[in-house]
């Protein structure tokens, strides 16, 4: 009889790929030991991330009062102006479902037991000080770049409720194993050049030029939607005479449909320089003309608000535009369904509190295996595939999207922006 040949053990790699092709029946009833073998079969799903979209968190330590008033203003998006939780708004926070996956994931990341009781998990906080334990959490959430999101809006709600201050985009950075860079606020910009200018034409020679100085260190630019749709045309670009009389109308503080056409100056002057820019969006449906018009000028990323629909909306654009991707919202499912895994980009959004961005990590990524899990156990994709899906929505595709390295490799570090001409300029006319 013939002797066996010693079998060699397969590689890690290998042992995941044949973990993989464990198959489950199509239409098996879910059951734990079903969705154990769904968990362990997508066990491979790579750190680090990249979070395309978030807001800074806040300086300080934290008591229970204010922990939660933060924590109510980060779940419901009061912190990116969607209300306020204001005085009061967060009590009982804890004892909710952003509270328990706060007590879930966060505690083990300061070296305590999940699920241990509020009061000692922010004792615990306080012990290791605002720096450690922000650094702590943000390296533990397995995120290791973020873009970041400085409008001012976004952080200074529950700021100014609570005295705090939000962290600068190098103090994000420092606490990451990678790096945080500024997602530079189109409006804001646009204000800031707008003081600094007496005139007209010297505004939007100063807007042209803070945009180029501003695409040499941000990953990329944002702005809401809503004043792009204000224009009567709001496909394509606004003539010279419309943009002469919103730059006017800015000048002399008037906002609103008056200046829409300024709006959509600044969109397309940010996309020439080879930026991406994020359109903040409800129902991105009416930017369907202007994404169409924009074929050719430079990337656009959609960020709805959290609503499905929107979130299906945004990726059925991706798919039709291929200059177009989306943020995937916190359910992976339906943006996948709809869009090329190639336009879809994983954020947080998490603002005010480095747990959200801890949670909402942990949130996606268990959505992630378990969707992934489920078309590999079905036959629907190969684990190689899988594999690759997963890599470019964690990280891959916003890689790719915010490719260019800022000059210098230097973090962007903003106070209210520093990107304008400095000084401004002003035309002999201005005096």
């Amino acid at each position: 009889m013939a002797r066996q040949r010693p079998r060699r053990p397969l590689p890690p790699q290998a042992r995941a790929d044949y973990a993989l092709a464990v198959p489950v029946p199509p239409g098996t009833p879910a059951t734990p030991e079903s969705g154990a073998r769904v968990n362990q079969v997508m066990d491979f799903l790579p750190p680090p991330l990249l979070d395309h979209h978030s807001r800074p968190v806040l300086h300080g330590e934290l008591g229970l009062g204010r922990f939660e008033r933060l924590l109510a203003d980060g779940t419901t998006g009061a912190a990116a102006g969607a209300g306020r939780g204001g005085s009061g708004g967060g009590a009982g926070w804890f004892d909710s479902a952003a509270g328990l996956a706060v007590l879930r994931w966060c505690p083990p990341l300061l070296g305590l037991d999940p699920h241990c009781a509020p009061a000692r998990y922010l004792a615990r906080r306080r012990e290791l000080g605002s720096y450690a334990a922000r650094r702590m959490l943000l390296r533990g959430s397995g995120i290791a770049e973020l873009l970041v999101d400085t409008t001012a809006a976004a952080a200074g709600e529950a700021a100014a409720v609570d005295g705090g201050e939000p962290v600068t985009v190098a103090e994000l950075a420092a606490a990451l194993p990678g790096r945080a860079r500024e997602l530079v606020p189109l409006d804001e910009l646009a204000a800031q050049v707008g003081a600094t200018s007496g005139s007209v034409p010297a505004q939007l020679r100063n807007l042209e030029t803070a945009l180029e100085t501003a695409a040499r260190s941000a990953a990329g630019f944002v702005c809401d939607a809503a004043p792009l749709l204000w224009h009567p045309d709001a496909t394509g670009p606004p003539d010279r005479a419309e943009v002469v009389r919103a730059a006017s109308a800015a000048l002399a503080g008037r906002g609103g449909p008056a200046t829409s056409a300024l709006a959509h100056h600044l969109l397309r002057g940010a996309l020439r320089t080879g930026r991406p820019v994020q359109l903040r969006c409800g129902d991105p449906a009416p930017l369907a003309g202007l994404l169409r018009t924009t074929a050719g000028e430079g990337t656009v990323v959609l960020v709805p608000d959290g609503d499905r629909r929107h979130l299906r909306t945004a990726a059925e654009l991706a798919a039709r535009h291929s200059h177009v991707h989306t943020d995937a919202g916190t359910d992976p499912a339906v943006a996948l369904a709809a869009a090329p895994f190639g336009r879809v980009l994983f954020s947080t959004r998490a603002a005010l509190l480095p747990e959200l961005h801890v949670v909402r990590a942990r949130a996606f990524e268990r959505g992630l295996r378990a969707l992934l899990g489920e078309w590999v156990a079905d036959g629907a994709c190969t684990p190689g595939a899988a594999r690759r899906i997963a890599e470019r929505v964690l990280g891959g595709n916003a890689r790719e999207v915010y490719r260019r390295q800022p000059a210098g490799g230097a973090v962007t570090t903003t106070a209210r922006h520093r990107h304008a001409v400095p000084g401004g300029e002003r035309s002999a006319a201005d005096g």
